[in-house]
C-alpha cells in the first residue's frame, strides 16, 4: 500500500491543508528495477540495485537478443514484528527487467556476480577478425 500527500494552500493567509489518500497496490503487479548499463571496448556491463534477495531467487535468461531478469522479493518474516511502521517505501513484490542486447554478444559467456546487494551482469562482445576483402573487376 502507498500513501500519496497533495498539498495545496488556498491563500497565503490560509493553513497548509494536507490531503492523506491510501492507495493500495495489486499484489500481482510486476515492477521494474533502475540499471547502469555500461559499454567497454570488450563487454557490456549491466548493473541493478537488488537488496533482500536471494541469489537462487534471481532468475537470469536469454531469448536471442533479449536479457531478462526477474525475481521475487517477500517480506520477511519478521517484518511486522519490528514496532510500528511509520513509512513503507520499499517494494515486496515481483520484478522484471529486460534489456535489448546487440546481437555481437557472446551470450554463451554471459557472467553474474553479486556484490554489496548489487547484480553485476557481464556480457562479452565476439571478437571478428579484421580482414581486407579484394575487389575483382568484371570484364564486359
Amino acid at each position: 500500500m502507498f500513501k500519496l500527500f497533495w498539498v495545496w494552500w488556498w491563500d497565503e493567509n490560509e493553513d497548509l491543508e494536507v490531503l492523506d489518500k491510501e492507495i493500495s497496490i495489486i499484489d500481482n503487479e510486476v515492477w521494474q528495477v533502475a540499471l547502469d548499463i555500461i559499454e567497454k571496448w570488450d563487454s557490456i556491463v549491466i548493473v541493478a540495485p537488488i537488496a533482500w534477495v536471494d541469489l537462487d531467487d534471481i532468475d537470469l535468461s536469454v531469448n536471442k537478443s533479449v536479457l531478462t531478469i526477474s525475481w521475487n522479493r517477500n517480506k520477511p518474516e519478521n517484518y511486522y514484528e519490528w514496532n510500528i511502521i511509520r513509512n513503507s517505501e520499499c517494494f515486496w513484490w515481483s520484478f522484471v527487467r529486460n534489456v535489448i542486447l546487440p546481437e555481437n554478444m557472446d551470450f554463451d559467456n554471459i557472467k553474474a556476480v553479486m556484490e554489496n546487494n548489487l547484480l553485476i551482469i557481464n556480457i562479452p562482445k565476439l571478437n571478428f577478425d579484421s580482414k581486407s576483402i579484394k575487389i575483382n573487376k568484371v570484364e564486359s
